[in-house]
């Protein structure tokens, strides 16, 4: 034991940690914190959070509000590494609402982006249930609407007064943003900055990437230089031209502060936030921090919920599905999320699942290839109790947040640390309890323990199934076997037959 303890002190010291980084704000020495103790909270705000049932803040967000809000008044950037389920969202969200409930002017001031449409909709929906307390409005550009559509929620046209004649040569018409709150994904975030007249981010306060390591590692349309670009472009003629912004009066705070070289600058606020951040600095350069503070859960990079409990359940490749549907009717409906490791492969598992007869459990499917409107429906179904099981590829891995789901299954062993901690923290969220467990062959167990070895995570016990319940499914395995493969068959077909029907008509042309 003493020498494995050894031996990831030496690997913890190899890991290339950058200055700022290595004396850490620790949230867990935080406590949660009832609103009415919370200083400087808005009123307002503090009646729509208790409209939504929450009447306290979790570590996480305390420690934020402290470095925001509280005496830190976002005089530094904030990097926030912190375990799936903390409350990382309502972290920010709460503090820019806050700041931004002074405001005179409605312009676009608070930017936030993410990997995904369907994490963006979660977010959104946290801003919307506590900005318009304070009279501000959220905007969603995620491409769930048509552009057009969505130009016409974000961008406004002034009304003309009765009686005033306006010359189009003289005094063109200013075109204002119609959200203080801006909920983005990258691609469609750059296609309304290239495209759409009236959008701009020239007013920018705060800037947050949620879910960093992810939208670093993935290029999105090089969307990170075009924002930090689009936000100091006009930075100089602001002070030279107080016109250039035509009638509009900016309360963004504006003054010589560290770091900008006894510069006037209207400074950027950002915020970055994962429970897997990146400590590449290479990665993290590009986000040109301003004497960055970090914020992290102890001394351990990787960290899971607190009441979080692993098991791996040890079988033969061939016998996983019926170990599956023995685990999934010995959990006897609880919320139930499996992973499996690609899009095809939960297509596949989904489809055997229902040829298994009536297992008195709603089981869908959730991935990556499927419409957007589908994924919305059967994320509802989910939320609201009508589907007890959902089988995803790692599309549903990262931030989503379900009201209930007690059970996480690996179906596919996660091939990273990364994995696996985001897969696991679809459950035990906000405090309470929840299991993951991993279904593994045997040449993947030594494997398996390195793996969690990244996280210190020691104990992982195996989690045994009566044989019994195992046996009983055979039959009905081997009938399930022979629908998907006519299944998959007449699927192909028609895969053809579209392919072939859509070549005729090119041709045609």
């Amino acid at each position: 034991m003493e020498e494995e303890a050894k031996e990831q002190q030496i690997a913890r010291k190899k890991v290339a940690v950058l200055p700022w980084m290595r004396s850490p704000v620790d949230v867990s020495s935080f406590e949660n914190c009832p609103l009415t103790q919370l200083p400087f909270l808005n009123p307002r705000l503090e009646a729509a959070l208790c409209d939504s049932g929450i009447d306290s803040l979790f570590p996480v967000q305390v420690a934020v509000w402290q470095e925001t809000v509280g005496p830190g008044s976002f005089e530094r950037d904030l990097c926030v590494n912190s375990p799936t389920g903390s409350g990382k969202t309502l972290a920010y969200a709460l503090p820019i609402v806050q700041m931004l409930s002074t405001r005179s002017v409605k312009c676009l001031r608070a930017l936030v982006v993410l990997p995904t449409r369907d994490l963006a909709l979660q977010v959104r929906d946290v801003f919307a249930s506590i900005a318009p307390a304070v009279g501000l409005s959220v905007g969603l550009a995620v491409g769930q609407s048509s552009i057009s559509e969505e130009i016409s929620m974000l961008i406004e046209r002034p009304k003309l007064e009765a009686g005033i004649c306006y010359d189009p040569h003289h005094q063109p018409i200013e075109l204002q943003s119609a959200v203080d709150i801006l909920v983005a994904t990258p691609g469609r975030l750059m296609d309304h900055i290239n495209n759409t007249k009236g959008f701009t981010l020239e007013h920018l306060r705060f800037l947050v990437v949620d879910e960093t390591d992810r939208l670093l590692r993935e290029s999105y349309q090089s969307w990170l230089p075009m924002v930090l670009q689009c936000t100091n472009s006009t930075v100089d003629s602001f002070f030279s031209n107080p016109s250039t912004f035509g009638s509009l009066k900016t309360i963004r705070r504006i003054g010589v502060e560290r770091g900008f070289k006894n510069k006037g600058h209207p400074r950027l606020v950002k915020m970055v936030l994962s429970a897997t951040l990146t400590q590449d600095p290479t990665k993290l350069s590009q986000l040109h921090l301003h004497h960055p503070l970090f914020l992290t859960t102890g001394h351990i990079r990787y960290k899971l919920p607190e009441h979080l409990h692993s098991f791996k359940l040890i079988c033969e490749q061939q016998m996983k599905p019926l170990y599956l549907v023995s685990l999934l009717k010995n959990l006897q409906g609880e919320k139930c999320i499996v992973f499996t490791s690609s899009v095809e492969s939960t297509h596949r598992l989904c489809t055997l699942l229902k040829f298994f007869g009536d297992l008195g459990i709603k089981i869908k499917e959730y991935s990556g290839h499927q419409h957007q409107t589908l994924r919305s429906k059967t994320l509802r179904a989910f939320r609201e109790g009508g589907v007890q099981v959902v089988v995803s590829s790692d599309a549903m891995t990262r931030g989503m947040d379900v009201e209930g789901v007690r059970n996480v299954i690996n179906y596919d062993k996660p091939p990273y640390i990364k994995t696996y901690i985001h897969r696991a923290g679809r459950t035990a969220r906000a405090g309470n309890s929840g299991r993951c467990f991993t279904l593994l062959h045997q040449d993947e167990v030594k494997q398996f323990k390195k793996l969690l070895k990244k996280a210190d995570i020691d104990s992982c016990p195996v989690h045994i199934l009566p044989s019994d319940s195992i046996e009983s499914l055979r039959s009905t395995y081997d009938a399930a076997l022979e629908k998907l493969k006519e299944n998959v068959e007449m699927e192909a077909f028609k895969k053809r037959k579209l392919g072939f029907k859509s070549s005729s008509k090119m041709k045609k042309r």
